[in-house]
């Protein structure tokens, strides 16, 4: 199994910043992709950022040129920053992972997810 813990969120002013972290714990081999959802309230999950075990990555439009996500492989960690935040920004953000684990097992897994308030 494959634990996943965010970290990060909070309350801040339309046009700020905040940065988020996922970590990852398990018995992983590899990550096939570290990715970030967001959901709003009576809203569906959407994809909001994601990145590959090579490094590839790909944005929700709405976030492009302002968000960030990167990970450290070593610690099975990844990052979301978000900079220029506006209140359409707001949910809970939860983190995804596509991991192979010892075994050969491989799975999809969630995190619990950690709310951004964008208050304008």
């Amino acid at each position: 199994q494959v634990q996943l813990v965010e970290f990060g969120g909070g309350l801040v002013q339309t046009g700020g910043s905040l940065r988020l972290s996922c970590v990852a714990s398990g018995n992983i081999l590899s990550m096939y992709s570290m990715s970030w959802y967001r959901q709003a309230p009576g809203e569906q999950r959407d994809l909001v950022a994601r990145i590959t075990g090579g490094g590839g990555t790909d944005y929700a439009d709405s976030v492009k040129g302002r968000f960030r996500i990167s990970r450290d492989s070593a610690k099975n960690t990844a990052y979301l920053q978000m900079n220029s935040l506006k209140p359409e920004d707001t949910g809970v953000y939860v983190c995804n992972a596509d991991a192979v684990l010892v075994g050969l097992t491989r799975g999809t897994y969630w995190g619990q997810g950690t709310q951004v308030t964008v208050s304008s």
